[in-house]
């Protein structure tokens, strides 16, 4: 089931926000971070490493959420959820360097880590929007 982002809410995902991604640990409590991310649309996309817990956790529970704050009005915010329905190695850590950029780094190069990177792409099932 893909669900559509309210048409008003979707520069959200389009512009180069900062969002707050949630997961699940195995304990069952709840694991947010700040994000990077990409929207094409229909799907979001992230980088990540397979070393840290939040891959750790979407191995164990698909299910994540997103949230995405309006900058001219705090109040104003939308939430997406979804599942993890891909992960994609990024061994070059080419991903990391496209969103690099779109964050505003012209200059952005492969973090460390590359080696161990996954592009993780989330369904969009859900929103909720204030």
């Amino acid at each position: 089931m893909t669900a559509t982002v309210p048409a008003d809410y979707a520069h959200l995902l389009e512009d180069a926000n900062y969002a707050a991604l949630g997961t699940i640990r195995p304990d069952g409590t709840v694991q947010v971070n700040p994000m990077w991310f990409q929207y094409d649309g229909e799907v979001l996309r992230f980088t990540h490493t397979t070393k840290r817990a939040k891959y750790r956790n979407l191995q164990l529970n698909p299910t994540m959420s997103l949230m995405v704050i309006d900058p001219a009005n705090p109040f104003r915010y939308l939430e997406v959820r979804g599942k993890l329905i891909e992960a994609v190695p990024d061994p070059t850590g080419a991903f990391y360097v496209v969103l690099g950029k779109r964050y505003g780094n012209p200059e952005q190069t492969p973090p460390p880590d590359s080696a161990d990177r996954v592009i993780l792409a989330m369904s969009i099932e859900h929103t909720t929007s204030q």
